[in-house]
């Protein structure tokens, strides 16, 4: 599983405007719109497993002064209770640990919160429950494997819950997990002077997924190719490819490289939203963790920079596709 990263900040124009720009604040969440005088001068955007951290600077080509509210939406937490999935751990109020600075300055940004199952907003719903919306955390997993059978069957007919069987040496029992996806964005009010530069940084814990095992080696099955799926995904040329190879312990087994996945998702296209539709400067960093870890990723003209970063600068950019991110973390002293 993998959860999306965004890349770029939206902008809502702020209500206080009330023309038909105006930020509506519906069930569904906010309505982000770009706008046409604002243009991203520049992106610097490092990436790595353990943190994101992203400097824009954008620039008022208008006469006169704007005020936005400016929102910056987070990847959606996608619960996996099967999967080793790495979510972030920060406190319920503030899971991602994000922190924000607009020009230099502490933001105290507002958290908007929203619960999705099946395509369906279920927020009221769960906070009618006095369900907490994190379906990650300890406090949810409890509420919801504390209720009773009426309101397990109608959140297993609504997709708020999913079933899990097992026998942990006493015999078979079975418990319910929050199967909602937790959506979050977070907003506040600014202001961009007419004819100047503003820049805004964030940075925050990212979501990633991955697997025990390397998977891509395996042989096709079914309508799957692993190895054509990471070559499109990942760019996982053969250089990549036979330095994973020369790891296996076992040549007749695939699973038997000693590296785990990690994957990690960035949504660069919305880049593409802002006056004169594009990025006119950006920088990737991309951090692979470790000297004996693994990387690829679909880019031109990447360098190294370091001992594990990997840098890519483009000028005038328009992302025409999202980033895809695939670390191989090698496995202890092995």
């Amino acid at each position: 599983m993998r959860a999306a990263i965004c890349a770029a900040i939206l902008f809502v124009t702020a209500p206080a405007l009330a023309n038909d720009t105006a930020a509506v604040l519906t069930t569904g969440g906010l309505e982000f719109v770009s706008h046409g005088e604002i243009a991203m001068e520049s992106e610097d955007l490092y990436i790595s497993s353990d943190e994101i951290r992203v400097t824009y600077v954008f620039r008022n080509d208008g006469d006169e002064d704007i005020d936005l509210l400016v929102a910056f939406p987070m990847p959606d937490i996608v619960p996996d209770h099967f999967s080793p999935v790495a979510f972030p751990t920060g406190p319920s109020d503030n899971l991602f640990e994000f922190e924000t600075t607009f020009n230099g300055t502490p933001v105290d940004a507002t958290l908007h919160e929203y619960a999705y199952a099946a395509g369906v907003d279920r927020t009221d719903f769960l906070r009618g429950l006095d369900l907490p919306l994190v379906p990650i955390s300890s406090e949810a997993l409890n509420a919801v494997d504390e209720l009773d059978d009426d309101m397990i069957r109608q959140l297993l007919h609504m997709d708020l819950a999913i079933p899990d069987e097992f026998d942990a040496g006493a015999g078979w029992e079975t418990h319910h997990w929050p199967n909602w996806t937790y959506r979050a964005t977070y907003t506040w009010e600014a202001t961009f002077p007419a004819g100047e530069r503003v820049t805004v940084e964030h940075r925050y814990k990212p979501s990633v997924g991955g697997t025990v095992g390397v998977s891509f080696l395996s042989e096709p099955y079914e309508d799957y190719d692993p190895a054509s799926a990471y070559r499109q995904k990942y760019c996982t040329d053969d250089t990549f490819i036979n330095a994973v190879r020369k790891t296996l312990t076992d040549p007749d087994e695939p699973w038997s490289a000693p590296f785990s996945e990690t994957w990690i998702s960035y949504i660069l296209t919305t880049g593409g939203n802002w006056a004169g539709n594009g990025i006119e400067k950006f920088r990737l960093v991309i951090d692979k963790g470790s000297e004996k870890n693994l990387v690829s990723f679909c880019g031109e003209g990447v360098k190294k920079i370091g001992p594990t970063t990997f840098e890519m600068v483009k000028e005038n950019y328009w992302p025409q596709q999202e980033l895809e991110i695939l670390i191989l973390q090698r496995h202890g002293d092995q």
